[in-house]
C-alpha cells in the first residue's frame, strides 16, 4: 500500500479516473489538477499559476490559505478537533452568537441557528422546520434553482442536468423563475408587471391545498446562471405566500456577503425572511451549513436532533474568523465598490463581443450569458466551451452555470483589488477575441 502523494497532473488525472465516480464532473476538455493555492491564485502540480475568479463555487471568500483564518484553525486543531452537537463548545456558541449579530431585521440579536456541514443539509433543515412549524407539506421553489445533491434537494432543484432520478419527494411545486432575459411568460420587464411573481397566487390555489409550508428562493439563482430578479419580485411573491400561511426561506448559500454593502442578498429586495440558509463562503472553504431563524419558529421543532459534524469546532472557528475578517476589513463595501468596477468592465466586453447576450448580477457575483445570436438568444454551448479553453491557456479560472451551461459565472474573493480585476478582464477580452477568430 502506497501513501505517496501524486506529483504530476497526469498521475492525478489517472487516479481520479480510476477511483472516483465517473459522474464527478470536471471542467475543461482535459481536467485541471490543482495542488496549491495562495490568496487569489491557484497552482497546478507543474507550478503554473491561475487567477481564481470562481473561488470553489463562491466559497473562498478571503482567498486561498488565508493566514488569519489558518492561524486560528491551527490553534483550534491542537485544542479541540471534534465532539458533535451532543456537547456545547466555545466555537459553536461563539459562531451562533456571531450569526445573530449579523442577522437581518427582527432576527438581529436573537436569531437561533442549527449548524450542519453543507448547503444541502441547511436547505433540508429549513424545509423540515417550515413543515413542522406550519403543519403543512407543500413547498414552492423556483425553476432554475439549485438546492444541493441530497434526496430532497434533487426534488427541489429546477435543473434536469443534476437530477439522476425523477422527482422523489411529493409536495414540491416549481414556480416560474424571474428570468427576465428569457422570460418564461414571454413578457418584457417592466411592462410585464412582474407577472412571474404574481403567478404564485394561482400556483398555490391550483396545485396545493391553498396552504403551503414555505416558499424557498435564492436571492440570485446561483447554478441557474445568476438570474437576478426585478426589484419588486420578492415583495410581491413573499406577500402572496404569507397571505396563504406560508413561510419565506431565503437560500443564501451563494449570496452571503457577495452582493455589496450587505451581509445578506435578500436585503437588496427589502424583504425579511422567516428562515435563512447559508454555507459555502461563510467559512472560507471549511465545511459549514447554517439554518437560522427566529426563536418563535426554532422552538416549534419539538424533540431532539443531532448532527455528527454540524458545529464542528474547526469549521466554527473558521466561520467566525471569516465573518470577523469580512467585517474588520470592510469587505462588504469592497464587494460593492469592486463589484461596480467589475460590472463596468463586463458591460464594456458586451459592447465589444457579440457572443455576450446578457450581463447580470450584483456586487462580486456577476455573469455573462453567451449566445450564438442576440436576436434568437440561441445558447452558445460550443462558444462557452471554447472560451473556457482559452481562459485556461491564459491563466484565468471562471465558473459556468445556467440551464444550458452557457453562462459564465465570475466570483473573485471579497478582498479582490482593482488590478486583479483589470488583469482578469484583459484575459477575458483576449479569450473572447480568440474564440471569435475560431468561428
Amino acid at each position: 500500500m502506497s501513501s505517496t502523494i501524486p506529483s504530476s497532473s497526469d498521475e492525478i488525472r489517472d487516479l481520479h479516473k480510476k477511483y472516483l465516480f465517473p459522474c464527478v464532473a470536471n471542467y475543461y476538455q482535459q481536467s485541471l489538477p490543482l495542488s496549491r493555492g495562495k490568496g487569489i491564485h491557484l497552482y497546478d502540480p507543474e507550478g503554473r499559476e491561475y487567477l481564481d475568479f470562481f473561488g470553489g463555487i463562491l466559497t473562498v471568500s478571503l482567498g486561498h490559505s488565508e493566514p488569519e483564518i489558518n492561524e486560528k484553525v491551527k490553534k483550534q486543531v491542537d485544542t479541540l478537533q471534534h465532539t458533535s452537537t451532543l456537547y456545547p463548545t466555545p466555537p459553536i456558541v461563539m459562531f451562533a452568537k456571531r450569526l445573530a449579530e449579523i442577522a437581518p431585521g427582527s432576527m438581529k440579536g436573537n436569531a437561533q441557528s442549527f449548524l450542519t456541514s453543507s448547503g444541502s443539509e441547511a436547505d433540508e433543515t429549513a424545509i423540515m422546520l417550515a413543515k413542522v412549524a406550519t403543519g403543512q407539506q407543500d413547498v414552492i421553489v423556483q425553476r432554475h434553482s439549485y438546492s444541493g445533491r441530497t434526496h430532497l434537494a434533487t426534488s427541489l432543484m429546477g435543473h434536469s442536468t443534476y437530477r439522476p432520478l425523477g422527482s422523489q419527494v411529493a409536495g414540491v411545486k416549481h414556480a416560474p423563475a424571474p428570468y427576465c432575459y428569457r422570460c418564461p411568460l414571454k413578457l418584457t420587464y417592466p411592462s410585464c408587471d412582474v407577472a412571474c411573481a404574481k403567478d404564485l397566487k394561482e400556483l398555490i390555489e391550483t396545485t396545493t391545498n391553498g396552504k403551503p409550508a414555505a416558499f424557498m428562493a435564492e436571492p440570485i439563482l446561483g447554478v441557474g446562471g445568476f438570474i437576478t430578479p426585478p426589484k419588486e419580485y420578492f415583495q410581491i411573491a413573499v406577500e402572496i405566500v404569507r397571505s396563504h400561511g406560508g413561510l419565506f426561506i431565503a437560500d443564501e448559500v451563494q449570496t452571503f456577503a457577495r452582493t455589496g454593502d450587505k451581509w445578506w442578498g435578500i436585503e437588496n429586495w427589502g424583504v425579511e425572511p422567516d428562515i435563512i440558509t447559508t454555507a459555502k463562503g461563510i467559512a472560507n472553504g471549511f465545511p459549514m451549513g447554517v439554518t437560522m431563524t427566529r426563536p418563535d419558529l426554532a422552538k416549534k421543532w419539538a424533540g431532539g436532533t443531532i448532527s455528527t459534524f454540524g458545529g464542528n469546532p474547526i469549521s466554527c472557528t473558521a466561520a467566525t474568523a471569516t465573518v470577523d475578517a469580512i467585517d474588520a476589513r470592510g469587505l462588504l463595501k469592497n464587494a460593492a465598490v469592486m463589484g461596480r468596477h467589475l460590472r463596468g468592465k463586463l458591460d464594456e466586453l458586451k459592447q465589444k463581443h457579440d457572443l455576450i447576450g446578457d450581463v447580470r448580477g450584483m456586487g462580486l457575483m456577476q455573469a455573462l450569458e453567451l449566445v450564438d445570436d442576440r436576436q434568437t438568444k440561441a445558447p452558445a454551448t460550443k462558444g462557452i466551451a471554447a472560451l473556457f479553453e482559452e481562459t485556461r491557456k491564459r491563466g484565468l479560472l471562471i465558473g459556468k452555470g445556467g440551464r444550458y451551461g452557457n453562462v459564465v459565472r465570475i466570483t473573485p474573493p471579497l478582498n479582490v483589488g482593482k488590478d486583479d480585476i483589470d488583469r482578469a478582464m484583459k484575459i477575458l477580452d483576449e479569450s473572447f477575441a480568440a474564440v471569435t477568430a475560431l468561428v
